[in-house]
């Protein structure tokens, strides 16, 4: 059985309501925020506190490692997430889904400062942590999806690119909130006190973010074109997973290898940090320093993504994505010598290089990059699935840094540089290969992407 997609009369349009592009970037600025807000403060304290907290060990490669794991954890459950959050979104609207992550989400991260450590309850300790993990990764892989869908179906078709960068510039913004949350604490507290209670503080400020969350999301509007097509939808159509699967499987894999592009966050926001200042790795750079190059790192980005995002729409999304990569890829071996020359300003011109401008252009783009490849009836599902399988095997991407360079080891710029760089070959081909669909209104890639189903449904 085929699925056609049809064409939404403009009166019928009209009488679902307008367009209203600047409040639903606004939304997905904001949620994007307050969500990453929690996810990044997991990702800062996995490197700078869990390893001593939650897994104690007498070789330090075991607990940077150890600790490393429960970060990618997280990105274990986003593909389950995905598909179960993407469907909702899909069949049900995209503003349930993004206030039902964001609720959940908030949960997650408030419950993780009340965690015992594993001095006080062993191994249950990190077991709980990881169950909390999974809950995080759960919720997140509905925010991006689902609020990019909402921006992009808002906006005018020659400004797409804009107006989605607000919610991966949102994302930015979390990062930058936990880091200020983190920083002063990590400044002024001694470090017995910091590792005995004040990395909690963060955490436990998470209960703001439910009660934000909840009234920002509320106030979302559907799309219009998606209000009108839902109360047309075949309600026997095939479960989005299902009819992605079908219709989309090229997409679909081009998306999932685009997205290992995020290897360069990996590389120098994760592990760089981890080489910066475990002991074992012998740089001697202290978890405060560290924490303003990835505040630094993450403001650049705040600046950069709404410029990227705007010239999406002018020269296409694909030579942003692609050259952005490769040589942001390119770059992280030398991001990587400068922390081994021990240079705080030389870190900090290099993460702002390559962390806060060409990975940027990738960033930037890739969220309306990725929504106009799929039709509106799996848009969420298609962007969250392909994403989030990404995520999840990029994420592994510290742990083998870390494996294949341990601490002690040398030439560790050269060889993650290498690993890095060909990672992002990778993406960079996958992203060629798909078409450039800037310019086209929404209306005709959708009619596009009906009868290329079509045809696929009669094979």
């Amino acid at each position: 059985m085929s699925t056609t997609t049809t064409r939404v009369p403009a009166s019928q349009e009209a009488g679902t309501g307008s367009r209203d592009p600047r409040k639903a970037a606004m939304s997905g600025w904001i949620g994007s925020a307050l969500e990453y807000y929690d996810f990044a403060l997991y990702s800062l304290a996995a490197t700078l506190i869990f390893p001593a907290i939650f897994f104690p060990s007498e070789n330090p490669t075991v607990g940077i490692i150890a600790s490393l794991a429960t970060y990618a954890v997280g990105y274990v459950s986003r593909p389950v997430g995905a598909v179960v959050l993407g469907a909702y979104g899909d069949r049900h609207g995209r503003k349930k889904v993004l206030v039902f992550a964001m609720l959940l989400m908030g949960f997650a991260t408030f419950a993780v400062g009340l965690l015992p450590t594993y001095g006080q309850v062993g191994i249950l300790a990190p077991a709980l942590l990881v169950i909390l993990r999974l809950i995080q990764g759960f919720a997140v892989a509905g925010e991006l999806g689902g609020a990019s869908a909402m921006i992009v179906e808002h906006s005018p078709d020659a400004r797409r690119g804009f107006f989605a960068s607000f919610s991966l510039q949102g994302t930015q913004v979390g990062s930058i909130l936990a880091t200020a949350v983190l920083l002063p604490l990590a400044a002024v507290l001694p470090a017995e006190q910091f590792g005995a209670w004040g990395w909690r503080i963060p955490f436990l400020l998470s209960a703001a973010v439910i009660l934000a969350g909840y009234f920002i999301r509320r106030r979302v509007q559907e799309p219009p074109a998606y209000v009108a097509q839902s109360g047309t939808a075949d309600t026997t159509r095939r479960f989005p997973l299902v009819d992605l699967l079908r219709t989309r499987p090229g997409v679909l894999v081009r998306c999932i290898l685009m997205t290992f592009t995020n290897v360069i966050g990996m590389a120098t926001l994760i592990f760089g940090v981890s080489y910066a200042t475990q002991k074992g790795y012998g740089n001697g750079f202290s978890s405060s320093e560290f924490l303003w190059v990835t505040l630094v790192a993450n403001i650049a980005a705040v600046v950069t993504i709404p410029l990227f995002g705007a010239l999406s729409d002018r020269i296409g999304r694909r030579t942003l994505m692609a050259g952005g990569g490769v040589v942001g890829g390119l770059l992280v071996g030398g991001y990587l010598w400068a922390i081994e020359q021990g240079s705080l300003p030389l870190v900090f011109a290099c993460v702002v290089v390559v962390q806060g401008i060409f990975f940027q252009m990738w960033n930037a783009t890739f969220a309306t990059f990725f929504q106009e490849q799929f039709p509106m009836r799996i848009r969420v599902t298609g962007f969250a699935v392909s994403q989030n399988i990404g995520l999840m095997i990029a994420s592994f991407f510290p742990s083998i840094f870390t494996a294949i360079a341990p601490p002690g080891s040398t030439n560790v710029p050269m060889t993650i540089g290498l690993a890095t760089l060909g990672i992002c070959l990778v993406s960079a081909v996958a992203t060629l290969t798909s078409p450039d669909t800037r310019g086209k209104s929404l209306e005709d890639l959708e009619l596009q992407k009906a009868r290329t189903g079509a045809q696929r449904g009669l094979q």
